[in-house]
Order: C-alpha cells, then sequence, then structure tokens
C-alpha cells in the first residue's frame, strides 16, 4: 500500500518502479539470450581462413602464445603476424617460429619518423596479405583456450554469415583489479552477444572475432574512423554488422584469453580509449547503451532516498529483492557459459560502482581533450 504524504516522493517511487521495468527488460531480453542461446548445426564446410595477428614490441607474449594459435587443429589455416615497428626482439622470434612452422607468415613494417600510423594500418597490412576470404582476428597477447578455436568460430559461417563475433576474456589473476576487469569484460560481452543475438549487433572485440575479407573491401575498409587509434573491432562492427549477416560462437573451445592490465593506470588507459570510442556508435546503440547503467543508477539512488524516509519501504524492498534475483541468476547463468570463476559474489559492489566509475573516465577524457593517439 502507498502511503499518503510528500507527493515529490510519490513521484520517485514511480520513477524507481519505472527504472525496475527498463532494468528487468535489459536483463530479460538481452542479458539472458546468451545463457539460453543453442547455437544451431555447425557447418561441415571447413572454409581456409587467415588468422590475422598484429604485434609491436611484443616478443614475450608471441613466445607465450603464437604456438597455440600456429597448432589449431584445423586443415587449412595460414597466421598472418604483422610486426609493426617492434624494437625489441619480435623480429628473432618470429625467425625462429618460420622455422619451425610453415603455417606462420610476417609481414613487417619498418620504423618511419616521417610516418606515424594507428593499429589500423597494421591491420590492413594483415589483411591486405591474407590469402583467404575468411580472416580470424585476434591479439599478440591473446591465447585460445583450446585446439578448436579455429574451428568452432569458422564453422558459424554460412553463405549469408558476414561476421562471426566471439569472446574474449582475460587470464584469471589474484586482486581485485583483475576481478573488476574480468567483470566488466564479461558483462561487455553478454551485452554485445545478447543485442548480436537479438538483431543489434553493434561491437565485437578484436581479441576474437572474424569476418570476411569481401566485406572489408566493399566497405571501404575501417572508412571515416581510419585515424582513430581504435575501433579495428567495434566501430567496423557497428558500421558494417547487421542482424542479416551477424553470428556468434562462444563455447568454451572458442574462447580466448588475454593478459590483463598490470595496474590501475593501465586499466584506466584501456578503458578511456574503448569508452571514447564508444561515442562514434549509431545513435540507436547509443541509446540503448546509456539506458542500462542510467536507469540502473536512478533505481539505486531513488531506492535509497526512498529506503531513508521509509516511504512504501516494503514496496521499495520487494523490487529491490525481485531484481537482485533476476540480476544474480542470470549473471551466474553466463558467468558459467563463459567460464569466469571467482566473480560471482562481488557482482552486487561491481553492478552498483561500475556507472560511476565509467561515467568518470569518459569525463576526464573530454575533460583533458585527450585524443585516441595510442596503438593498443
Amino acid at each position: 500500500m502507498i502511503p499518503d504524504g510528500n507527493p515529490l516522493l510519490l513521484i520517485l517511487l514511480i520513477i524507481f518502479g519505472i527504472c525496475f521495468l527498463v532494468q528487468a527488460f535489459y536483463y530479460f531480453y538481452f542479458f539472458l539470450t546468451p545463457a539460453l542461446f543453442r547455437p544451431p548445426k555447425p557447418s561441415a564446410k571447413q572454409e581456409p581462413v587467415s588468422v590475422i595477428i598484429c604485434a609491436r614490441n611484443e616478443e614475450e607474449n608471441l613466445r607465450d602464445f603464437l604456438p597455440a594459435v600456429l597448432e589449431q587443429e584445423y586443415p587449412d589455416f595460414e597466421v598472418v603476424v604483422v610486426n609493426d615497428c617492434s624494437e625489441d626482439g619480435t623480429d628473432n622470434v618470429l625467425a625462429g617460429f618460420l622455422e619451425l612452422y610453415p603455417r606462420l607468415r610476417v609481414s613487417s613494417i619498418n620504423k618511419d619518423p616521417k610516418f606515424t600510423h594507428n593499429k589500423k594500418f597494421a591491420q590492413f597490412i594483415g589483411i591486405k596479405a591474407a590469402k583467404n576470404e575468411l580472416l580470424l582476428f585476434t591479439d599478440a597477447d591473446c591465447k585460445p583456450e583450446s585446439s578448436k578455436w579455429i574451428e568452432k568460430m569458422v564453422s558459424r559461417f554460412e553463405e549469408k554469415t558476414g561476421f562471426v563475433l566471439g569472446y574474449g576474456g582475460y587470464f584469471t589473476k589474484k586482486g581485485l583489479l583483475n576481478s573488476y576487469i574480468r567483470y566488466d569484460s564479461m558483462t561487455i560481452a553478454v551485452q554485445y552477444l545478447g543485442m548480436a543475438l537479438r538483431g543489434m549487433p553493434y561491437m565485437g572485440v578484436g581479441r576474437n572475432l572474424a569476418y570476411r575479407k569481401s566485406i572489408f573491401f566493399d566497405k571501404k575498409g575501417f572508412g571515416p574512423y581510419s585515424h582513430l587509434a581504435s575501433g579495428d573491432d567495434d566501430l567496423f562492427v557497428n558500421a558494417n554488422a547487421s542482424g542479416e549477416n551477424i553470428a556468434a560462437e562462444f563455447s568454451r573451445e572458442s574462447h580466448t584469453r588475454s593478459v590483463p592490465a598490470a595496474d590501475v593506470r593501465q586499466f584506466i588507459k584501456q578503458k578511456t580509449r574503448h569508452l571514447t570510442t564508444s561515442t562514434h556508435y549509431k545513435t540507436p546503440h547509443k541509446v540503448i547503451l546509456v539506458g542500462e547503467p542510467a536507469s540502473r543508477v536512478i533505481f539505486y539512488v531513488s531506492m535509497i532516498i526512498l529506503l531513508s524516509n521509509l516511504y512504501a519501504w516494503p514496496i521499495v524492498t520487494g523490487l529491490f529483492l525481485m531484481r537482485f534475483i533476476i540480476q544474480m541468476t542470470v549473471f551466474a547463468l553466463n558467468r558459467k557459459k563463459l567460464n569466469e570463476p571467482g566473480i560471482l559474489p562481488l557482482f552486487p559492489i561491481f553492478d552498483l560502482v561500475s556507472p560511476f566509475i565509467n561515467a568518470a573516465l569518459l569525463a576526464g577524457s573530454f575533460r583533458e581533450g585527450r585524443a585516441n593517439t595510442i596503438w593498443k
């Protein structure tokens, strides 16, 4: 029963209820979709594929992770590594691998003080060098979780399929920062996979993404975003993927794992780059993406105000508990499917603070006039 009294609190209660419904919509329509997704029967045709990796000063990561790519169980593939102006021992590592792995091909970009470029140029060189129509992308600091990675990702290609979105998580390490990084990457994946499966693809991650070479050249490459350091993955998908040409593959055998940021400063740099790139998404996508965290913040703030005034507290408490059960259930199902251990107990805390962290990072980048100038 709604009590009489302050009309402002009544309005706030109505807003609280609306935010609950908005949150329920996101969880049931978008976020639950990956957890319940059952992929169609994979294609039996194993088309040739080119794996493309851009590397700048990645000597150690290439030594550790490139063999897992080169030793994939797939009948017809090549691995194109673009050595982009590396100044460490990358050349020597790749030279050693060239003697051991006939599937490896290397394209090198030499440093020129008169010509600076971003990662997209290295990506373009790799795409030009690729012999095959199907392109599969990952990073030098990534490792496939199984020897079936290529097979699983390529199996989602049908005649009409232009893009296949995969899951790229991070290695599990000790510490709160690692837990937050894995929470953040998982929730972003649930969002972009859920929207793609609902026919509204808006991004993919370069750690695990596949598309057709013909699409890249038909759409004139990275187009108007070529000058940005980032966006070789999410902006290209945002501009060219549709509900008709998108597919997703995120079984455990198709996952990749990346080296997480070593400290807060590195995480802030990486996260800020992604957030500023997202401002170039299509307007409908930006509205959907802003709607969830905005309604989440309003939900929490209005709940605190209402409970502090003991206004309709049974209703407020009931809706909060209902949302909590929904979100924890959906998160637990997705956590299991995406194989992210150890972060479920921290989810309520991260759920509360993440909108404020993202808003602060985005506002800070605009205030400082930060440009997307870093390669990675």
